[in-house]
């Protein structure tokens, strides 16, 4: 039987009641709004999480080698799009060390667009489609349009269907068409080359598709 909301999904997304009020388990289960809708998807496996991790071990790597690199990862943070109310739980948020300073002076508990320089997402079996560009029959927008909607200005995703097996990284957002206009991808195996402001190189060898 359907769950009668008594507000707007995304006013309970907002106020980080959603889940509750769906009565979903404490296992890692995330709930999101995309596309004005309710997405909810299982915990994920530890091969996409171990993805996640060589891109978050790259950043902390080069921030390591050299003080002044200036980039921080957040993982599974909230990220609040207002402008189109969906609430977003990326698998990994980019964002500048001062951003980053005063998100955690100010104890918020959601990011906004402009605080983000990259979004990442690990696509897995149960919802790739919300994460990708959309397909031509899909009536709803995906994450891919959201993203570009509210101007995050780059977004990688690493798509783990064996029959795709590449991460693209999408740049240059058009907020009223909602789409990226530009992109460039690799296979896993090949090295991800971010460019600036990042200039990293993140390596896809050990990165397996799903099944």
């Amino acid at each position: 039987m359907a769950t009668e909301l008594p507000v707007d999904p995304y006013e309970l997304w907002l106020r980080d009641e959603l889940a509750g009020v769906l009565e979903l388990p404490h296992d890692g289960t995330r709930v999101e709004v995309i596309g004005g809708e309710i997405v909810v998807a299982p915990g994920p496996e530890v091969v996409h999480n171990l993805i996640v991790s060589d891109i978050h071990d790259t950043f902390a790597g080069a921030k390591a080698i050299d003080p002044r690199f200036s980039w921080r990862c957040l993982q599974m943070q909230d990220l609040d799009l207002s402008e189109i109310h969906d609430g977003y739980i990326p698998d990994l948020c980019i964002i500048d060390r001062d951003v980053a300073r005063l998100a955690g002076t100010a104890a918020l508990r959601k990011l906004v667009p402009n605080q983000l320089a990259l979004a990442v997402e690990v696509t897995s079996p149960s919802n790739a489609a919300e994460d990708r560009e959309p397909a031509v029959r899909r009536a709803r927008p995906s994450k891919w349009n959201g993203y570009a909607r509210v101007g995050i200005r780059r977004y990688l995703i690493v798509d783990r269907d064996p029959k795709i097996a590449a991460a693209t990284l999408y740049s240059l957002p058009d907020t009223q068409s909602g789409s990226y206009q530009a992109s460039e991808s690799w296979k896993f195996g090949e090295t991800i080359e971010l460019p600036e402001p990042f200039g990293i190189s993140i390596r896809t060898d050990e990165w397996m598709p799903w099944g």
